[in-house]
């Protein structure tokens, strides 16, 4: 039987065996989001980093930049973490370093599984398949917020869990605990997050037309996957 678990954070994944396994990160608000995006609107390839000073240096290669600390777009970098950042033409065929408060921190620590997948809501049906597609057990790791637990990584968790359905047996209680969070918000997430954290961090920046848009199912139909020392897209899976 196949098996799904769920990481809350990436300080917890040393408590987890990676080898043999499908990662799914996930950091809906915004990372994993706009890497979506940016190769749905033709990006080649992105690299995760963890420090500023690392992502800059990227540009000596011909890379762009991007770079988000607490929400907001890092001075002197091209981009920052809105996924409407990454819907110009002018990134098409480019390569992209980025490295974000959260997100890309989970994806570095994660590279040791068989396959790592970058998952959101805006591309969760492809990624469903694509996982399907791999016949391994899975662990969606949550990026969370500075290594603490948050709801919407965990509904995004919740909602791919469902996806999967009955081949795929629950491995703990943190996969049964996305369940039930997720069925308490399914009929509206977004009135379900208007009180969590990272939510009224962004309405304080006044970014809440990304939160809006990063909570839509199936916008797109681009997995990104980790290979080699990039990220790049999977063949693309149709979603019905």
């Amino acid at each position: 039987m196949l098996t799904v678990d769920v990481c809350y954070s990436p300080e917890l994944l040393h408590l987890y065996n990676l080898q043999g396994r499908v990662v799914v990160v996930v950091d809906i608000l915004r990372a994993t989001s706009s890497m979506v995006t940016a190769f749905a609107h033709g990006v080649e390839k992105m690299v995760p980093v963890s420090k500023l000073q690392e992502c800059m240096a990227y540009r000596k290669k011909g890379f762009l930049t991007a770079a988000e600390r607490d929400g907001q777009k890092a001075e002197g970098f091209d981009l920052g973490n809105s996924p409407f950042s990454y819907m110009d033409e002018s990134i098409q065929g480019k390569a992209i370093a980025i490295t974000t408060t959260n997100g890309t921190q989970a994806i570095r620590l994660s590279i040791s599984a068989d396959t790592v997948v970058i998952g959101s809501f805006l591309n969760i049906s492809a990624v469903a398949r694509f996982v399907q597609m791999q016949q391994k057990s899975v662990i969606i790791v949550c990026a969370a917020w500075k290594g603490k637990f948050n709801l919407e990584d965990t509904l995004f968790a919740g909602a791919l869990i469902e996806k999967l359905g009955s081949e795929y047996e629950p491995e703990n209680d943190a996969t049964l605990g996305a369940n039930v969070i997720w069925e308490a918000a399914k009929a509206d997430r977004r009135a379900f997050l208007e009180n969590s954290s990272h939510v009224k961090r962004l309405a304080r920046l006044d970014i809440v037309k990304d939160v809006d848009f990063c909570l839509q199912d199936d916008v797109y139909d681009v997995v990104p996957v980790w290979q080699g020392a990039y990220l790049t897209k999977a063949m693309p899976v149709l979603v019905d």
